[in-house]
């Protein structure tokens, strides 16, 4: 019978399944279908019908209903489950079968192998019996390869992907000249490694034995992909197999690679320096086809996958300013060990961000060094699913297991891989079976616990002779040939070593190439002009409030658009909001490209900023920063998806890949910064450091005490000015918003790149205190501390005050209450790089001032005290005492009662500014500075915070 519209419509295996349940049993199916069948068989006339599972399959002599449905599920389901008994493994524990592969599945016996079937719908030739139909579907799907694809909803991948593996049976025939290649590569592979090991032993490497196959691997997507329009590969990967890859793939000189074991390189550039096994590398290569590529491996520390998303990062911005739109040119590849890419929650939250829109690079092809163990863990211990990759399917994905004891197979899969990837612009999985010949490094012995597998290991031939001899076998090359290769990469690793074992300057680092031509260390001089014209303030307010013509803003948000035209024209002064949409906007104007990402960054967590706009009746989107002037730069205002640590590293990528745009994450709230902790330690606080690697990221990060318990007051100042150091991060405090629209300017308006961490505010955004007139955006820069504005009398000031943050508003405005004249309050609004200067002259200012303290609203262990303390010690001169006031020291962060937050609130501020003792009440302790508790006192200032709202808090 001929197909017709439903069933082209339908999934036809769906519908033969159904068909087959309809006529065993057919009141166990919907009625629906139950008519359309009973239809169906009317219109046969009586006969058993057949209906077609696909379009070109072909009908089977003999055979009838039920048993034409049967040879269909025979080559689906060898699509959906052969790779569960494919020769996989290389030591040789592979399955045999698997019972929805046998026969009696399909209501087959031995009686029918020798059965005329045809090939119902398989793309392969065969002579038609069903012996041959199944041998064929083996040889492609049960062999050194297997792939996982039919899972993936989308019919034209699945069949792109059937097209290209059935007729050719997934075993291309490869050219005598490719074949010989890729056995140099293994020869290269395998004796680099046996001459380190033999050349320095007692060093850490941590070798690709056992995986050499990954080289050739590599060289496949590199030629591939050059001839399929790439243009620049980044690497991404952790220690296994890294110092291979940098030599036979990025072609890093060996010479320059055992200068890093021999010691004998000379340091030419400051910083600490990495292990050689995390270092980068970028180069041009030529390849096959004779045309260029750029390649580079990102810098990358011991937490094996945090790379993930620096280089997603990393390439998105190479997109960004190559103008790569369909995102062909520039292609990520990260190589992953079995162990971490099934354990480390990373991987996941990078393979979510690969389909969204502003995460997206166009597919990353994902490689697995599956060493069948994890340091000491087998994988049953540390998964439970059949493989390392099946995380992957949450995105489906193609996944194509290989055996790394077949070199042809693992280039074929490959090949498929980059053609799959610019192909579809998605992700590809190469899950590369192979072994671990040592241990985790080469000082480990693996037999303490896996003996069984090390007997195995230690008898297996090495895939170097394995590929010789087949070569040999098959007369591609002769035994003289083979040893000839090895005399000769023998006699390369001898040469590099001479040269290696002289002194030589190490391999410059180009900090300042390419996009960053231009840009310079920092000077001691960190400052910048960021004043703004009062009609650039206004061209960006202007643009604000004129939404499209029929565009409904919220009848609330109204007032706000207004409000902010009159802060422009200086009717009123600026809050924060406004301030950052005027410092944006004015960067924009200038060609400043601004790239603003977060999990609630277009409202703002607490509905301050509204850079997004929505239709009061439609819901339509409007952004006013991107329609400022058809000339401005781009902007990108994103609310993120649910994750710090991979959205805070695709960040950090994007920024240390150009150093043009002002790239700025902001934490929902900034305790949930700890979730980002790895990428801060590693990569943004030490990337200068250890790699020469610059970046001008922005973090703004939600910190001040507003009784809102333990996780959402808090964002970790005290860890972030603990790593700093030799000026390699900026930590800001601002208290007023010109303050806030000068520091974002100054971020972009010098020849350096420097992260900067702003402790951003909460009560702060509409406090009344807390505004600044139209002349502090027009003139002035960003001040690193500010003097007491109230001007008191300087020959009466007794006791100066520093501070910074919340805290500074809390205590003027007991002091304005309570007259105390002989105090005088300066807030340091750069914490670090620590402004000794500035601050040294402001205290000189207060000659008669014989107590110095330092205020703040965190705990004693926590906050900026312990940073400041031995800093301000340093340099008081002689008769200066330095005090201390905030809470005590405490294991939270903050307590979890409003009540009780205002109390020690009160404390802090009656102690700091000296003021009379209340009686106590109720017998209960307060925070003191470390002395013994005393009962607590009356308020002596009202709240200078509200009972925080639920409604801006996400859960914690």
């Amino acid at each position: 019978m001929q197909t017709f519209d439903l069933i082209n419509q339908a999934n036809a295996e769906y519908v033969e399944r159904l068909f087959q349940q309809y006529q065993q049993s057919p009141g166990s199916i919907d009625p629906e279908w139950r008519a359309f069948f009973a239809g169906f068989e009317l219109g046969a006339g009586g006969r058993s019908p057949s209906i077609v599972p696909s379009v070109g399959s072909t009908p089977i002599e003999g055979f009838h209903g039920p048993l034409a449905v049967e040879i269909a599920d025979l080559v689906h389901s060898y699509r959906e489950l052969g790779h569960f008994v494919a020769n996989l493994d290389p030591l040789g524990h592979n399955r045999n079968n698997h019972p929805l592969l046998e026969l009696s599945e399909f209501g087959l016996s031995l009686a029918d192998l020798d059965r005329n079937v045809g090939a119902d719908g398989f793309q392969g030739t065969t002579n038609g019996s069903l012996r041959d139909l199944i041998e064929r579907l083996r040889v492609t799907y049960c062999s050194t390869l297997g792939v996982e694809f039919m899972d993936i909803s989308d019919k034209t991948q699945r069949e792109w992907l059937i097209q290209r593996m059935e007729p050719i049976f997934n075993k291309p025939a490869l050219p005598a000249e490719q074949r010989v290649e890729m056995l140099k590569q293994i020869v290269c592979a395998q004796g680099f490694e046996e001459f380190l090991g033999v050349k320095y032993g007692t060093a850490k490497r941590f070798g690709l034995e056992g995986g050499e196959a990954l080289i050739p691997l590599l060289n496949q997507i590199v030629d591939d992909g050059s001839a399929l329009g790439v243009d620049e590969i980044v690497f991404g990967m952790a220690h296994r197999g890294r110092l291979n890859v940098l030599a036979h793939v990025l072609k890093k000189p060996h010479e320059t690679i055992l200068g890093e074991f021999e010691g004998k390189l000379v340091a030419d550039d400051e910083g600490d320096g990495d292990v050689k096994y995390h270092l980068g590398y970028s180069a041009d290569r030529t390849a096959a086809a004779g045309r260029k590529i750029h390649l580079a491996l990102s810098f990358n520390p011991s937490h094996l996958e945090l790379v993930n998303p620096v280089v997603e990062g990393i390439v998105r911005g190479k997109q960004y300013y190559l103008r790569d739109d369909n995102r062909t040119r520039v292609v990520p590849v990260l190589i992953h060990g079995d162990a971490a890419f099934c354990g480390q929650g990373i991987v996941q939250e990078t393979i979510a961000l690969s389909e969204m829109p502003y995460w997206r690079t166009g597919g990353t092809i994902h490689v697995i060094i599956n060493n069948q163990v994890g340091f000491t863990t087998m994988p049953k211990q540390g998964r439970f699913t059949p493989y390392p990759t099946d995380v992957a399917k949450m995105i489906q994905a193609p996944i194509f297991h290989v055996n790394g004891d077949d070199p042809e197979a693992c280039a074929w899969a490959a090949k498929l891989a980059i053609a799959f990837r610019q192909e579809f612009h998605c992700d590809v999985f190469l899950d590369l079976w192979c072994y671990r010949r040592l241990g985790h490094n080469e000082q480990d012995e693996p037999s303490f616990t896996q003996p069984l597998m090390y007997h195995e290991i230690a008898a297996h031939t090495a895939l170097r002779e394995i590929y010789s001899k087949r070569l040999i076998d098959e007369g591609v090359v002769t035994a003289d040939q083979v040893e000839q290769m090895k005399a000769e990469a023998r006699a390369q690793f001898d040469k590099a070593q001479s040269t290696a074992r002289e002194p030589t300057m190490r391999a410059p680092v180009k900090m300042f190439g390419g996009v960053w031509q231009g840009m310079t260390k920092a000077p001691p001089d960190m400052s910048a002009v960021t004043k703004v014209g009062a009609d650039v303030i206004q061209r960006v307010a202007g643009a604000i409030r004129n939404v499209p013509e029929g565009f409904t803003v919220h009848p609330k948000l109204q007032r706000l658009m207004d409000a902010r035209v009159q802060m422009a024209q200086g009717n009123a002064p600026f809050d924060w909001g406004t301030a950052e949409m005027m410092s944006l906007g004015s960067l924009l104007l200038e060609g400043t490209a601004v790239r603003f990402v977060g999990q609630d960054v277009q409202r703002g967590t607490f509905s301050h900023r509204h850079a997004c706009l929505h239709d009061y009746h439609t819901g339509q989107k409007y952004y006013p920063l991107a329609n400022i002037a058809p000339e401005q730069a781009p902007v990108a205002l994103v609310n993120s998806m649910l994750s710090e640590l991979a959205v805070l590293g695709f960040e950090y990528g994007f920024a240390s890949s150009d150093p043009r745009n002002l790239v700025m994450w902001e934490a929902q709230f900034g305790d949930f910064v700890n979730g980002a902790q790895a990428i801060i330690d590693q990569f943004i606080i030490a990337a200068e450091s250890k790699w020469g690697k610059y970046c001008g990221l922005v973090m703004m990060l939600p910190h001040g005490y507003e009784g809102a318990g333990p996780e959402h007051s808090y964002a970790y100042l005290d860890r972030f000015l603990a790593l700093s150091a030799e000026n390699n991060i900026q930590v800001v405090q601002s208290t007023m918003p010109s303050q806030h629209f000068h520091v974002l300017r100054r971020q972009m308006k010098r020849s350096f790149r420097k992260p900067l961490i702003m402790m951003m505010p909460k009560s702060l955004l509409r406090h009344e205190m807390s505004a600044s007139p139209l002349s502090e955006l027009t003139e002035g820069a960003f001040q690193l501390i500010i003097d007491d504005p109230t001007e008191p009398n300087r020959d009466k000031v007794e006791r100066v005050l520093l501070c910074s943050g919340k805290i500074y508003f809390t205590i003027h405005q007991a002091r304005q209450k309570h007259n105390a004249g002989n105090v005088a309050i300066v807030r340091v609004e750069q914490l670090y790089p620590f402004p000794q200067k500035e601050i040294a002259g402001v205290l000189a200012k207060y000659r008669n001032a014989t107590e110095i303290a330092w205020v703040q609203e965190e705990p004693e262990n926590r906050g900026a005290w312990t940073f400041m303390e031995r800093r301000l010690r340093r340099m008081l001169p002689d008769g200066r005492v330095l005090e201390y006031f905030g809470r005590e020291e405490a294991a939270s962060p903050a307590v979890g009662s409003y009540k009780l937050h205002q109390i020690e609130e009160h404390d802090i501020v009656t102690r700091a500014l000296d003021l009379p003792a209340p009686p106590a009440a109720n017998g209960q302790a307060n925070a003191t500075n470390g002395q013994s508790a005393q009962p607590p006192r009356q308020s002596a200032v009202e709240p200078s915070t509200p009972q925080p709202a639920e409604a801006v808090a996400r859960p914690a």
